[in-house]
């Protein structure tokens, strides 16, 4: 493996590349091999194939590093004004192909991300931070605590603003939970993913992690955004809060959407604009506020769900995010247990499954009878967002009213106070 190799077929055309090692879902026969373009391709060989060996190639299973960029660093010495810290966490923007398998596994070396990312500091200092290495599927509350002092330590250093590298199937909770967490930010606080591994020539993650520490470099964000594609062009990047953005698709680079509100801003065509109204930088110090309660649940309702099952789960816990349907609604066969739990202290509150629009108790007899059960509205909140501000609140208090004020509380511009028309 890993000898670049030129096969031709009987009928004379050629194929030149690097052999990389079939995965599990190759058959018989079946050689892998990775062409100049970047793609890989299978190639079904039989006894009347030519194989011709060229130059010796690298391995593709070992990291293909170079020198770091100029500039880039994990242990710098007085960090100038412009410094950004990078922390990654793993993710596929920090991913490359296991040939093995044919699927992607984390890049854990730091000289390997900068092969990559060459670029990565060409306009100022970039210090890359490894906090975590898994998939974000793995991320618990911890982490986002963990995360949280990762952040403060990167402001106390002396960074400029710090870009998070994070997968994308719950990079909007992470965010969300950054947003609770963390205090008179001075700077950005970025989170930025990749649909695609960065060796795959078809990834968005050069492209997203650039446009990430140019945010976190040039603009006076005091809060803490996703940056991602806005479109399939290539030069265009949404700012979105942290705390009302939802990916809405599960491969498309352009999956990450605001919802019920326009993102802050975009970079587009090299020029970053900041369009919406936003929380500007602090002079900090950064903090951490607060810490997460992880006994606290979402539960989406659906025609069907067992009351039981729910009545269960509930039992050890003090608090239970509902995503209801419309407006904010569950069957009546649920009003036992919520009444029992919200009796025993149990915070209760209902968000809406709706892509768009609030959850609102006053408009059918349904929500007016959840409302008198004591369960808590939570407005045009997204479930997730609900779900991990339940966390932060339960940590900050034993009481369960306060934990319910707390949740109403508008904290990171997780309720708008009006919402987008769109157009069907």
């Amino acid at each position: 493996m890993g000898r670049a190799v030129e096969i031709v077929e009987p009928g004379g055309r050629r194929w030149r590349g690097t052999l990389v090692p079939s995965h599990e879902m190759s058959g018989a026969r079946i050689v892998q091999l990775k062409l100049e373009s970047g793609y890989n391709v299978g190639l079904a060989i039989s006894p009347d194939f030519r194989v011709e060996l060229l130059l010796p190639g690298p391995d593709p299973e070992e990291p293909r590093t170079r020198e770091p960029a100029p500039g880039a660093s994990a242990t710098p010495v007085g960090p100038p004004k412009d410094s950004v810290d990078l922390l990654t966490t793993g993710g596929t923007i920090a991913s490359r192909v296991d040939y093995r398998t044919g699927g992607v596994r984390p890049v854990r070396d730091e000289r390997e991300i900068l092969a990559f990312y060459p670029d990565l500091a060409k306009g100022g200092k970039v210090r890359i931070v490894p906090v975590l290495d898994r998939l974000s599927e793995e991320i618990v509350p911890a982490d986002w605590e963990l995360l949280a002092h990762r952040v403060a330590e990167s402001f106390a250093d002396g960074a400029r603003g710090v870009v998070i590298a994070h997968g994308t199937d719950t990079l909007g909770y992470t965010a969300a939970a950054l947003s609770f967490l963390l205090a008179d930010l001075p700077g950005p606080v970025v989170l930025v993913g990749a649909q695609r591994s960065p060796d795959r020539p078809s990834s968005d993650g050069v492209s997203n992690l650039s446009a990430a520490v140019r945010i976190a470099r040039e603009t006076d964000l005091g809060e803490v955004v996703v940056v991602m594609h806005a479109g399939t062009s290539d030069g265009r990047f949404a700012i979105h809060r942290g705390t009302k953005v939802r990916k809405m698709h599960s491969s498309r680079r352009d999956a990450f959407r605001s919802r019920n509100t326009a993102p802050i801003g975009h970079l587009d065509a090299g020029e970053v604009r900041l369009e919406e109204p936003y929380r500007p930088s602090s002079k900090g110090p950064t903090h951490v506020e607060g810490r997460l309660d992880p006994r606290g649940a979402l539960v989406w309702f659906y025609p069907g769900l067992d009351p039981d099952r729910v009545a269960d789960l509930v039992r050890d816990l003090r608090g239970v995010v509902l995503a209801g349907t419309g407006l904010g609604h569950v069957s009546s066969a649920h009003l036992g247990w919520i009444r029992q739990a919200v009796a025993r202290g149990v915070v209760v509150a209902m968000t809406t499954q709706c892509l768009e629009g609030e959850a609102d108790p006053y408009v059918y007899s349904t929500g007016r009878e959840l409302l008198r059960s004591g369960v808590v509205y939570l407005g045009d909140m997204l479930p997730e967002v609900a779900y991990v501000k339940l966390l932060w609140a339960l940590g900050a208090s034993e009481e369960p009213s306060e934990v319910a004020r707390r949740l109403r509380e508008d904290r990171a511009g997780e309720v708008s106070a009006r919402h987008l028309v769109r157009e069907p």
